[in-house]
């Protein structure tokens, strides 16, 4: 509803030009002058996770930037993060970065945890479910600045993103043909990255306000039935339990994906999912 996302997008505005304040649901309701039930009903449903998470992960994304891009002591930064002690601030880095902010330092290579978000104020209202796959495309390179747009929106579920090389890869998997894109106009709703020999998917993303459209299946099955050379697709994403999950994990077993071996990918405990070609009829929608 454009109204629905007029106040998220009032929401998000206020809580990036206080990120160095108290921010809290009722903190940010009585601001903008709406319901902390409604708020949080209107800002959940349009994002995908509340207003305490998008808060607290924009906040620790800025405080890895200055970690990584300044020198202020780490206790400066965990005080302009919003954090009453260096340790607690130390706590929750961790927990979402998986690494001590002073090893985090060490090694300078920033990459964001949340991106702010942009939503579509007006966004068209697709209809029905059926004939997602032959919508979707092969990307050009006049497909990049939406592409990217997208995946900005959803890099929450792509830990260890590095925006440079993942650009360099794309215009590979562009050329190659195998990058995957929906759009609505000109907006990208859903995009693939795909490798046709291992049948692994390397990225897959669905637009927030595009989701439990079936978009997600459309890509999976469009890939698993018509591109691949094996019987099955393989992905990779968060381990059970990892509080830095925003529900990607919850996604992509709804799909019908089973858990297979845990791995470490730059760094980062993640954990292999498969679907086989048997296993994708009467599967949910993400």
């Amino acid at each position: 509803m454009p109204g629905n996302i007029k106040n998220v997008i009032a929401a998000i505005d206020y809580i990036e030009s206080h990120l160095h304040e108290k921010l809290d649901l009722k903190t940010i309701a009585e601001a903008l002058h709406y319901s902390k039930y409604h708020l949080h009903r209107m800002f959940t449903a349009t994002v995908g996770f509340t207003i305490q998470t998008y808060a607290q992960r924009r906040r620790l994304t800025e405080a890895a930037k200055l970690l990584v891009f300044s020198d202020k002591p780490i206790l400066e930064i965990a005080l302009t993060a919003g954090y009453e002690s260096q340790q607690s601030f130390t706590d929750s880095f961790r927990t979402m970065y998986k690494k001590a902010p002073n090893q985090y330092r060490e090694e300078e290579e920033f990459y964001p945890l949340q991106l702010r978000y942009i939503l579509n104020e007006n966004p068209a209202n697709l209809e029905g479910e059926s004939g997602w796959q032959q919508k979707i495309a092969y990307a050009t390179e006049t497909d990049i600045p939406a592409w990217m747009e997208l995946v900005h929106l959803v890099i929450d579920g792509f830990p260890h993103l590095d925006e440079g090389q993942y650009l360099e890869r794309l215009k590979e998997y562009i050329r190659n043909r195998r990058a995957l894109i929906l759009k609505d106009t000109d907006t990208a709703v859903g995009i693939m990255a795909f490798n046709e020999m291992t049948g692994s998917i390397d990225f897959l993303g669905v637009h927030p306000q595009y989701r439990k459209k079936g978009i997600a299946k459309a890509f999976c099955e469009k890939a698993l039935h018509e591109l691949v050379c094996s019987e099955a697709i393989t992905v990779t994403t968060f381990r059970e339990g990892d509080k830095a999950d925003t529900g990607h994990r919850k996604t992509i077993k709804s799909l019908g994906f089973a858990e297979a071996e845990l791995l470490v990918e730059f760094g980062y405990p993640t954990q292999k999912f498969i679907l086989r070609k048997e296993e994708t009829e009467g599967t949910g929608h993400e």
